[in-house]
């Protein structure tokens, strides 16, 4: 199959449907490649082993989880809705000053602290608690319609009723603007000619597919796109990968119910201690399918409910230590530094849920995770500031550009990203066309 557009876009997460909306929005042939398929059934733990990757257990080499899925809207499907500004200084530092478009996709997406009505007693116990030892947690801001959502609390499993903003959004909007998409398509390596991106060789059910295009923006994710790059002769992608590494602190509330899983994943946010120590703390719980396989072996808690626990996140800003092969795996240390942070969190993650009334012996902690694979096409690596690579007219645009890790969910940062991105090739080939 051989198919022609004016701009590939590869991937329809927080980067991909962005830029394909907004150039689709301009006038441009805008085509999107998607690996994974449309997805509709959401929202349940069984439909969540059909979209995460490899059922939610893709682990480095050392073993280490990290979460991704494969589906179009990408993460933001299954992500908590958190809608905070994420390495806004970092950024425009290395060349990007992003305050216009952080406002417009702030604007956009409708991103607001949750509404006070949608914070349950388990959360509320918690950030009460969190409060009263000086922590300074608060409702966290979320891109969730509060007139919508039901507290279910499946955010990481999808939004059944459409409460949480995706980029599926995005998606839609760009095909009624006249974009394209194609599904269940890998993309294998970019083509280039005399240092230019000229298009891309893939593998659909149908066979090989070659994809033609003026203008190619990678957005494939944090470990496909450093691969997609890595098979183009891009040697240096691929290093420096993070994953925004995570445990939660656990513990049984035996007074009464509370039911944690019953609420907004992650109501709330304390960043105190995200300069100075690297992390941010907020509650949450696991999927039960997934709740003991995050625990110790060798320590579990017994004869507890689901919904007697309450959980506590501490995600942190791990280093820069991975790195992905051209056959995406990957390898993702815990350094010791890593461990630091994540240990001193879960201490104080320990001591908010004793003091909302958790004993010392019903408390146990899980195995480090990764959410937000990145970092492995960093600015000043493999991008420059407009996000192009060695190769002109080709693009990335997803968390592989960060130059650091976030440690907090990186949303509304890619998709500012994404704004900016399509400002520019917008007026770029509207100059080209003027000449």
């Amino acid at each position: 199959m051989r198919i022609r557009t004016e701009i590939a876009v590869v991937g329809s997460g927080a980067g991909g449907a962005t830029v394909a909306k907004e150039l689709a929005g301009r006038g441009k042939d805008v085509l999107i490649v998607e690996r994974g398929p449309y997805v509709s059934n959401i929202g349940t733990q069984r439909a969540g082993l059909g979209f995460y990757d490899r059922c939610g257990l893709r682990t480095s080499k050392e073993g280490i989880i990290v979460y991704r899925t494969l589906m179009v809207g990408g993460t933001t499907v299954v992500s908590c809705g958190s809608g905070v500004r994420v390495l806004e200084k970092e950024l425009k530092d290395s060349g990007l000053d992003l305050a216009p478009e952080f406002e417009e996709t702030e604007k956009e997406l409708g991103v607001r602290p949750l509404a006070e009505r949608l914070i349950g007693p388990g959360s509320r116990l918690i950030m009460d608690a969190a409060n009263r030892l000086g922590f300074e947690m608060r409702p966290m801001p979320k891109f969730i319609d509060p007139e919508k959502c039901v507290s279910c609390g499946r955010c990481v499993l999808g939004c059944k009723t459409g409460a949480k903003w995706t980029t599926l959004n995005f998606v839609n909007e760009a095909l009624q603007k006249g974009a394209r998409i194609i599904t269940r398509v890998e993309v294998r390596s970019v083509v280039s000619h005399k240092g230019r991106a000229v298009g891309l060789v893939g593998a659909g059910p149908e066979g090989k597919i070659r994809i033609y295009a003026d203008r190619i923006i990678l957005a494939a994710g944090g470990i496909s796109s450093p691969v997609i790059l890595k098979r183009s002769g891009i040697e240096n992608a691929g290093k420096k990968l993070f994953t925004d590494l995570f445990n939660v602190t656990y513990g049984i509330y035996r007074k009464k119910d509370i039911n944690l899983w019953n609420e907004p994943s992650m109501a709330a946010l304390s960043t105190k201690h995200m300069q100075s120590k690297g992390f941010i703390m907020a509650p949450f719980i696991d999927v039960p399918l997934v709740l003991r396989g995050t625990m110790s072996k060798r320590r579990q808690i017994k004869n507890f409910r689901h919904n007697n626990l309450l959980g506590i996140m501490v995600k942190t800003k791990d280093e820069s230590a991975g790195k992905i092969t051209t056959k995406e795996r990957f390898e993702k240390l815990v350094t010791p530094e890593d461990h630091k942070k994540l240990d001193e969190g879960a201490g104080m993650a320990k001591d908010i849920l004793m003091e909302a009334g958790v004993k010392k012996k019903d408390i146990i902690l899980t195995k480090p995770r990764g959410a937000h694979p990145g970092g492995s096409a960093a600015i000043g690596e493999v991008v420059d500031k407009d996000l192009e690579t060695e190769i002109r007219d080709l693009y990335v645009c997803d968390a592989s550009v960060l130059p650091t890790s976030p440690g907090a969910p990186p949303i509304v940062t890619i998709v500012a990203l994404a704004k900016k991105l399509a400002k520019k090739l917008a007026g770029g080939m509207e100059q080209e066309q003027n000449v």
